[in-house]
């Protein structure tokens, strides 16, 4: 008897139960969310705005949209795709979360600010819960800047990579979303380090098994 084949994984659905990242949003639908749904929301204790009902949208044939709410939910740390979804989207019934590269964006897209085609909904209608406050997450301050440089750079040591798409592997694998979207945003400064590095000798430094510090 033949040995049947496992059908393959979806890659990309792998990936995104791995992706971890500090800020995320979905889509809430009035037709389908519990009637205390807020109040699930409030209870997390996590920061959290939500926009005005989008009930005048329409998708590119002109055809109106179902009314729907847009979520910003902030952590205090780096969380996994499955969590935002076990814990917060499948419980109130709703699709899966996507992580936020920028909250500030997001957040201007609740009234569609940078859309000018699209309906322009009202900013002072705009709910914040949880001591949301959008100025939190304006761009990052030095010393923020700093904290994820010497991150990614303890990744570059520790793990002797030498080689800019080893990184962003690197990155992607453990679901590192933060650093991935600092790197991008910062390639010369790390592209310049590791091409230092493929010139440097092997045993330059040392590193700090417990601190992940250079010696």
């Amino acid at each position: 008897m033949a040995q049947q084949k496992k059908a393959p994984r979806d890659k990309d659905a792998v990936e995104k139960t791995i992706v971890k990242a500090r800020n995320w949003s979905f889509v809430a639908y009035p037709e389908s969310l519990p009637s205390d749904w807020i109040e699930r929301l409030q209870q997390t204790g996590l920061p959290f705005c939500l926009s005005p009902l989008h009930d005048k949208d329409v998708d590119p044939t002109g055809i109106p949209k179902k009314p729907h709410y847009h979520v910003i939910l902030c952590y205090n740390g780096p969380v996994t795709f499955s969590n935002v979804k076990k814990h917060i989207t499948d419980p109130l019934g709703q699709p899966h979360p996507q992580y936020l590269q920028s909250v500030k964006g997001m957040y201007r897209y609740l009234t569609h600010k940078d859309n000018p085609d699209k309906y322009q909904y009202d900013e002072t209608q705009i709910k914040n819960f949880g001591g949301f406050d959008i100025n939190s997450y304006a761009d990052l301050t030095m010393s923020e800047e700093d904290r994820i440089f010497d991150s990614i750079e303890g990744i570059i040591f520790s793990n002797d990579i030498k080689e800019y798409a080893t990184l962003i592997f690197y990155l992607k694998q453990q679901g590192m979303m933060e650093q991935l979207s600092f790197v991008r945003r910062h390639t010369m400064h790390i592209a310049t380090l590791l091409k230092s590095l493929r010139h440097m000798p092997d045993k330059l430094f040392e590193i700090d098994e417990e601190t992940g510090e250079v010696k």
